[in-house]
């Protein structure tokens, strides 16, 4: 819970910091954690405590010397790494995408399903719905999830809209334990 508040109150600092210097810090933090997450070793280097904070920092400043960040990223970066919060990174950079997808005007969802696919009536219907409810435009994806037996579970941030058979069925099963 507490990594959570934490990487909000930086993901919420460095994307004001970007808008106000007009750095896109969300394209360049996307873009070194591609890289990160194709390779285990450098993966390794950096997330474990193995390494110092020393050997950690070298060899991030090599990566981010090639990429041609900007200063901003690179302060942040390095102050993270510093202050020995770098693996709290995934999580602010999860905070930072929803904050500029908020900017663009969108938000990123999932619809999950027994079926292969969704017919798009269906699917437009559900995205009205939710920018209603939501003001935003949602952009879903569906995931076919053999754990529901009918119907679909929504879920755009921390919204969920559980409109399956299995929930109902749990809700029906509380109804008549508890009465």
């Amino acid at each position: 819970m507490k990594e959570k508040l934490v990487s909000k109150a930086y993901a919420k600092a460095i994307f004001e910091l970007g808008e106000a210097s007009k750095v896109n810090v969300a394209d360049e933090l996307t873009t070194l954690t591609e890289i990160i997450n194709k390779n285990n070793n450098l993966e390794n280097v950096l997330f474990l405590d193995l390494f110092t904070v020393e050997e950690k920092t070298s060899v991030l400043e090599a990566i981010i010397s090639k990429l041609n960040f900007s200063p901003i990223t690179v302060s942040f970066l390095k102050y993270l790494m510093a202050e020995k919060r770098f693996s709290v990174l995934p999580l602010i950079f999860k905070d930072l995408i929803v904050l500029d997808d908020h900017k663009k005007g969108f938000m990123r969802g999932t619809i999950e399903g027994a079926a292969d696919s969704l017919d798009e009536a269906t699917v437009a219907k559900i995205k009205t719905h939710l920018k209603k409810e939501l003001g935003l435009e949602p952009d879903l994806t569906y995931v076919k999830n053999s754990a529901i037996t009918a119907g679909v579970r929504i879920t755009v941030e921390d919204y969920q809209l559980d409109a399956s058979v299995d929930k109902q069925l749990q809700d029906f099963k509380e109804t008549i334990i508890n009465n």
